[in-house]
């Protein structure tokens, strides 16, 4: 063998490993991304899980007020079953919306029911489910962060032709339910000074 050949042979095997290197970057790359995709979910549903788990506490507590809308209660009572009868990450968000609106009923019709506001269990529940809202609210923020990137990522050259080979799809975004995109009607009437 030359040594002309001996450099093309090594010039293409270096070639050859810079390829087969980039291909596996791109690869790890993209299950790095698949993979958040999964924790982030992984962290939604522990926080509605939460939830799920004070819905009912939440529920008793209302219960014992006999005059509270029993109509309210139900309606909650069925979101919670719908998630859990939920599949997937569209049913899941769906049946999610569901609970919140729910629990902001409940909320508001408690203004109605001063011995109920003033309850320090119901106080305690609507503070942690709060709580819950807020952080699933940031957690469901970083999902839609994840799931962006991932699909991003999987149409940009040169990932698209390796995702096409993986048959990586692109993901959906967690949603906000229809009536939380309305804008709020707020009326305030400031005196006159005639």
């Amino acid at each position: 063998m030359s040594t002309t050949t001996i450099v093309i042979l090594g010039i293409l095997g270096f070639g050859l490993l810079g390829i087969i290197g980039y291909f596996i970057m791109i690869y790890n790359g993209l299950i790095s991304l698949k993979e958040n995709i999964k924790k982030s979910w992984a962290n939604i549903d522990v926080i509605l899980k939460q939830r799920y788990d004070e819905i009912p506490k939440l529920i008793s507590v209302c219960e014992s007020y006999a005059q509270f809308e029993k109509g309210m209660l139900d309606r909650l009572l069925k979101a919670r079953e719908r998630y859990v009868r939920a599949d997937g990450v569209k049913e899941k968000s769906k049946a999610s919306n569901q609970i919140s609106e729910a629990l902001r009923s409940v909320f508001a019709l408690a203004e109605n029911y001063p011995e109920l506001k003033a309850n320090e269990n119901f106080m305690q529940l609507q503070n942690r489910i709060s709580h819950l809202e807020e952080t699933l609210a940031d957690r469901r923020e970083f999902f839609n962060d994840s799931v962006n990137n991932y699909n991003i990522r999987i149409q940009q050259i040169p990932d698209v032709f390796v995702a096409g080979m993986l048959n990586y799809r692109q993901e959906e975004m967690f949603e906000v339910a229809e009536e939380e995109r309305r804008d709020v009607k707020v009326d305030i009437k400031l005196p006159s000074f005639d």
